[in-house]
This record gives structure tokens, sequence and C-alpha cells, in this order.
């Protein structure tokens, strides 16, 4: 399934797919507002992998 990626998009997946992973953990752990704060780093790994992607190919 991957193997038309490059490695780095799968590891900018690989990072976005882990910060959803542990915030989902903290809120349902009992730390809401970590767990809100960890899920803010979603979009922001994948925005700039976009940005990273776009303007060094």
């Amino acid at each position: 399934m991957f193997k038309n990626f490059k490695k780095s998009t799968v590891l900018l997946l690989a990072a976005a797919f882990i910060s959803f992973l542990l915030s989902v953990t903290l809120w349902f752990s009992g730390f809401k507002d970590e767990g809100l704060y960890v899920g803010l780093w979603v979009p922001s790994i994948l925005a700039f992998g976009s940005f990273i992607k776009q303007n060094y190919k």
C-alpha cells in the first residue's frame, strides 16, 4: 500500500498518527487539557509536511 509513497511522506503520516494516538490516550486517561494540546500537533505536522513538500521537491 505504501510502496508508491516516498519515505518522507510515510514518516510525516506516522508522526501525525502517533500524535493523534497520544492525544486520544491522554484524553481518555483523564488528562483532557494535555490531550487537547497534543491534538493540536496533528494539523501542525501535516501543514509542515505539506509546506516542505511544496517548496522543496
